[in-house]
């Protein structure tokens, strides 16, 4: 379908911004920016938020926890990965999208300041994500959190991170999430769909951003295709939580997130897959500006706390 008319304006207003030549400009100049623009009105009041930082793999992770107001005294948890391409972007950029998930699924929300390429390339950020997971669970009792109540979510790179650390989770004996939350998740190293050949220009998130994401994330080339950075390469998807997919029409990750979505469910993963017509990458955050985004966010909201048995 056409794109959304409110979508149609947000993107017209973007166009009007000068266009960069991402590798002439460093990437801490971008990432400067991106933490800088202005974003959603704030997001919903809560109980309390705090700031913690808890012991990573190489070093302190920065985790910031959301508690909603009222409801039951132990409340199911998710452990939210912020997305960025795994270079930008920080607890700050996706305050609005926890406080909104802690809220409508009366959950706390545990938000992972994860490591940033090129400063800590792969697998850095997965082995964070999984890490402050596992954190999660074992603390779940001085949280308020039913242990047994947790899933993982994240958009974009950050639903990259979910969907790696339910494979890790699996394959290392980890706490297991109860679901996870994919929103239009990056899940192959590669530029060769429809979706990109549609949506790679014009659309918010290009191809040449894309490849500029991954030229800063991955070591080498080869590393591309381990499962913990692609996903969908994984060999074996069965075993893994109830997955919730959310892709955009206009969007150059839309096919390798209906793709992953259609792989778990041939492996017997009970998954919900949606695709938003008329809207482009980055609107689940955009609740104030487009209809869409406040229905996704109620669906995805609705996920959860079915798989929380609320």
């Amino acid at each position: 379908m056409p794109l959304d008319p409110e979508a149609k304006a947000m993107l017209e207003a973007m166009s009007a911004a000068p266009k960069v030549d991402l590798y002439s400009v460093p990437h801490t100049v971008i990432r400067q920016a991106f933490g800088t623009m202005p974003g959603n009105a704030p997001g919903p009041e809560m109980e309390s938020v705090e700031a913690r930082e808890i012991d990573g793999p190489a070093s302190k992770i920065p985790v910031r926890i959301y508690k909603p107001k009222g409801g039951v005294a132990r409340k199911s948890g998710i452990v939210f990965f912020h997305g960025g391409g795994f270079v930008l972007c920080n607890l700050d950029t996706h305050d609005a999208t926890c406080r909104q998930l802690a809220e409508g699924t009366d959950s706390v929300v545990v938000s992972v300041d994860y490591r940033l390429a090129p400063e800590a390339k792969f697998p850095a950020a997965p082995e964070d994500c999984y890490a402050a997971t596992q954190w999660t669970a074992l603390h779940a009792r001085e949280l308020g959190i039913d242990a047994g109540r947790i899933a993982v979510a994240g958009d974009s790179a950050g639903g990259n991170l979910a969907a790696v650390v339910s494979l890790m989770c699996r394959d290392r004996g980890g706490h297991l999430p109860i679901h996870q939350l994919l929103i239009y998740p990056v899940t192959d190293f590669a530029f060769d769909t429809a979706s990109y050949s549609a949506n790679g220009e014009g659309y918010f998130l290009s191809t040449d951003m894309m490849r500029w994401f991954w030229h800063h994330y991955l070591e080498t080339d080869e590393d591309g295709a381990h499962p913990h950075a692609s996903p969908l390469r994984a060999a074996n998807l069965t075993g893994l939580p109830p997955a919730t997919v959310l892709t955009a029409e206009y969007d150059p990750l839309r096919d390798e997130g209906r793709a992953y979505a259609g792989r778990l469910a041939a492996a017997g993963v009970p998954t919900q897959y949606t695709n938003y017509d008329g809207v482009f990458h980055g609107f689940f955050a955009m609740t104030e500006q487009l209809p869409r985004a406040r229905r996704a966010v109620d669906e995805a909201c609705a996920a959860l706390r079915k798989a929380f048995g609320a």
